[in-house]
């Protein structure tokens, strides 16, 4: 076994691991970030950042804004979890992953000092993405919060700006069971005397922002009430919100600092360019062209409603989805979003918080199935049984994502 490997299986599995694990491994508190941070020297207070939270489209917002801040010449550290293939892909700089190398020093350098502290995965990641940016200088960095905002090991930066997405039912196991309880939860990465950028308005969350902005002397901006007229190579209509949402914060750090300058061109370059400049995947990515078949990391209620939505724009006989999800969801309200003609193939991700398939069969009591004992073999079979005209649509988890990329790399 090579270092890295033995690197990652360190991480995997010797430390607590929230997208593996589910309940038994989520720690809120920003306690250990802290002391943490302390043993690295503060690397999060040595470059601007911009901090994002929200149930769904934060990482299509991150990317956007990564790739629109390359476009205009600087170097810009991009935060983001979980991975769907490749670890390092959490930790970038202008899309590129940092290193093997970097990984195995960080982990050599400091695993003593961490395991101190029994120091989590997730903080762990947290840690390595805010010393590579110091190692590295980047000239910004886009940070991702994990779970929430408020508990969140990211929360310990001091952003220029703090974007908040749409808000729906996800992880109310953690954040509250009502959809002004999550808003309190992400709400807290709002500072004092630091701009709020909010994408959507929702009746419910609203005055939770509103609330929290005047608590901070926070100029709260309503991105949902500005109107764009730029083109994306994005494929989801629901993309339309997000790239709404990192126009308005991308105008919002230009009104706020001379030390950005992005023109319109950059921001026009960075939408249309950002698969290539950030490596966002699993967002209605098309993997096939006949039978046409999209991949999504809708995971949620809201997000595979988006998404059905979406492939109603598309002309085809019959709708083969393979779904399977994690054991922690609330999938009797999520399964009513699936069409109930729609031929099913269910199947669980590799990893120990994935719902069994003989679980999730329960859900269906319905609707006929094909279960599948991997996603490889679920996709394989859908795609046996698919005609031309039919399409094919992989969703429901993101570890379900990630199962079906790292199957299609290893058949190339």
């Amino acid at each position: 076994m090579d270092q890295y490997q033995s690197t990652l299986d360190y991480l995997f599995n010797s430390l607590p691991m929230y997208q593996r694990q589910g309940q038994a491994a989520y720690k809120p508190g920003i306690g250990n970030i802290i002391e943490l941070c302390d043993i690295l020297d503060q690397p999060q207070n040595s470059f601007p950042s911009i901090h994002i939270a929200g149930t769904n489209g934060k990482g299509s917002t991150a990317h956007l804004l990564s790739s629109i801040l390359q476009e205009a010449g600087y170097k810009v550290g991009l935060y983001t979890s979980p991975h769907l293939v490749d670890f390092r892909e959490r930790v970038k700089i202008n899309g590129k992953p940092i290193s093997k190398a970097a990984v195995i020093s960080f982990v050599d350098q400091y695993k003593v000092a961490f395991e101190t502290l029994n120091t989590s995965f997730f903080e762990w990641t947290v840690a390595l993405a805010f010393k590579h940016f110091k190692n590295e200088d980047i000239d910004i960095a886009i940070i991702e919060t994990g779970l929430g905002g408020r508990l969140d090991s990211t929360n310990i930066i001091k952003p220029l700006i703090a974007v908040i997405t749409n808000i729906g039912l996800d992880h109310v196991q953690f954040l509250g069971n009502t959809l002004d309880k999550i808003a309190f939860e992400k709400a807290g990465i709002i500072k004092a005397n630091t701009p709020v950028v909010i994408g959507k308005y929702q009746e419910e969350t609203a005055p939770v922002f509103e609330k929290k902005a005047k608590e901070e002397n926070a100029p709260l901006i309503k991105a949902y009430e500005s109107k764009h007229n730029y083109t994306s190579t994005l494929e989801a209509s629901y993309q339309k919100e997000n790239i709404s949402t990192a126009i308005t914060t991308i105008k919002t750090l230009v009104n706020i600092t001379d030390q950005f300058l992005i023109n319109a061109s950059a921001i026009e370059a960075g939408i249309k360019n950002i698969s290539i400049n950030s490596g966002l995947k699993g967002r209605f990515d098309r993997i096939n062209k006949k039978p046409l078949t999209f991949c999504d990391c809708a995971h949620n209620e809201d997000g595979l409603k988006l998404i059905f939505n979406q492939i109603e724009n598309y002309k085809y006989q019959d709708l083969h989805l393979v779904y399977g999800t994690v054991n922690d969801k609330d999938v009797s309200n999520i399964v009513k979003q699936i069409p109930i003609d729609a031929k099913l193939y269910l199947c669980a991700a590799d990893i120990p918080r994935s719902m069994p398939v003989r679980e999730l069969t329960s859900y269906f009591k319905h609707q006929s199935y094909i279960t599948s004992k991997s996603v490889a073999e679920a996709y394989q079979t859908a795609l046996n049984n698919a005609q031309d005209n039919d399409l094919i649509l992989i969703a429901g988890s993101t570890f379900i994502v990630s199962d079906l990329y790292s199957y299609l790399e290893n058949e190339t």
